[in-house]
């Protein structure tokens, strides 16, 4: 395939083939996607009614079905498909970021780590904050997201106001969401995992734009805490079931795509709303699950420092939703993408939060253990409909990196460099190296530098809490 040079940080892929649309990918020459990865921007463009473009975000890298880092809008109206391997396995995996009101000077960093490394539930065998809460209660998660969650005690008010959709998705329906997802989701409402998934106690390092940091509620040499998890099994499980649903329903439509990861249906048609309906109470599960872990982090604090902590925001990076574009409705599939509306944007919550619609929305950049993190914030003009990284993109499996270097020697490594390491697991550990993943300082250069965001602060690793 032939990468067409269009400025220093995009990069397009001519249309060819089946192709409905070109390809647009937002790198550096440092950040080049593997073929596998491009192959799959291309394979995404082949989608019916799929619109503008296939994205491919800077930290782009190989995925299931879709490219982790991708982006693609389809046309409602037109028969545009709704695809689930658009979203991914851990439907509206995202990040949540509290700040602290104590500064990293006086914080107890190693007692507050160790009261989290036993409280806080991560990894397939530790029970999570609501065990087996039940299905009845189940079903209010899977309907109300965080907003359920802080009715029942588990927040305040405050904190819909910065959660993206207000803490909790329209149009979920759970009549869709299997028995066997149901099952697996039962355990684990506000849990960690395992994986990629972490807990981060920071500092706010530099501060690039005092007035969206202001805004934000963010100040140089602050304590925040950033979580990233995501719907558990539960959202797994809905991705398994609704991509054999798929499958077996593409001939009646007449879809044919190049790879059977790409399995989808009409938005419009009962298999798309289907997937729509569990997609948003898997995406309620996890906006509950964030939730959750962020009260239980509240609470260490309260007991170790007296701090209160309260939320920037919090951001899926793992969604498909209904979406007007230059006056279409459009089903734009994030996946490792994140929303980044721009100062003004109708979808920021200007009755609640008048600070957020003046300099747009937080968008959230996890680093890896070892390595910064970033707040950004939406800009006008941006493309791939408002849309940014995720992270900074796996470069390695992890097989590979386990192989490449101990838990213990990357902790010991980790600890000399000032970061408390708190792991369930030596072999979690090192398969989440940081070596194993891209320079994230270069991955949000990247998406700075292509107008897809503009930096508001850069937060460094004080400790870390992994599955």
């Amino acid at each position: 395939m032939e990468l067409v040079k269009e400025t220093s940080h995009r990069f397009r892929i001519d249309r060819h083939g089946a192709m409905r649309v070109p390809g647009i990918v937002f790198t550096s020459r440092a950040l080049l996607p593997e073929d596998e990865a491009l192959q799959q921007v291309i394979n995404v463009a082949t989608l019916p009614e799929i619109v503008g473009a296939s994205y491919g975000m800077p930290d782009l890298h190989w995925g299931y079905g879709f490219p982790i880092g991708g982006v693609a809008a389809t046309d409602v109206a037109a028969g545009g498909v709704v695809s689930p391997g658009g979203v991914g396995f851990d439907i509206s995996c995202g990040v949540r970021l509290l700040a602290a009101d104590v500064d990293s000077e006086g914080l107890r960093r190693d007692r507050l780590m160790d009261l989290l490394d036993v409280t806080i539930p991560r990894g397939p065998s530790r029970h999570a904050v609501w065990q087996s809460p039940g299905r009845a209660r189940l079903e209010n998660i899977l309907y109300g997201g965080a907003r359920y969650a802080v009715e029942q005690g588990h927040g305040v008010p405050r904190d819909l106001e910065r959660c993206e959709d207000r803490g909790a998705v329209a149009d979920a329906d759970a009549s869709h969401v299997s028995t066997r997802a149901m099952e697996r989701g039962q355990g684990q409402v506000g849990s960690l995992g395992s994986g990629n998934h972490f807990l981060e106690v920071q500092a706010v390092d530099q501060v690039y734009d005092e007035k969206a940091a202001a805004a934000f509620g963010l100040r140089a040499g602050q304590v925040c805490v950033m979580i990233h998890c995501g719907s558990r099994g539960l959202g797994h499980q809905i991705c398994t079931d609704h991509v054999r649903a798929m499958e077996v329903a593409m001939p009646r439509y007449g879809i044919k795509v190049p790879d059977r990861q790409l399995a989808c249906a009409p938005v419009g048609s009962p298999e798309g709303r289907a997937y729509l309906g569990a997609m948003a109470a898997a995406a309620n599960y996890g906006r509950a699950n964030r939730q959750l872990l962020g009260q239980a982090v509240r609470r260490a604090f309260a007991e170790v420092t007296g701090a209160e902590l309260e939320l920037v925001y919090d951001v899926s990076h793992n969604l498909a939703k209904i979406e007007k574009h230059d006056g279409r409705l459009l089903c734009v599939h994030r996946k490792g993408a994140t929303l980044a509306l721009p100062p003004g944007h109708p979808d920021l919550p200007a009755d609640l939060a008048a600070d957020l619609a003046a300099v747009g929305q937080p968008v959230l950049i996890p680093g890896t253990m070892g390595t910064a993190s970033y707040v950004l914030v939406g800009v006008s003009g941006g493309e791939a409909f408002h849309s940014t990284c995720h992270g900074a993109g796996r470069t390695q499996s992890r097989h590979r990196a386990a192989r490449s270097i101990s838990g213990r020697e990357l902790r010991d490594r980790l600890e000399a460099g000032g970061i408390a390491v708190r792991g369930s697991t030596w072999r979690g550990l090192a398969e989440e190296t940081p070596a194993a993943y891209k320079d994230v300082d270069e991955v949000v250069t990247t998406a700075e530098c292509a107008g897809l965001c503009r930096r508001v602060a850069r937060l460094v690793p004080l400790g870390v809490v992994k599955g």
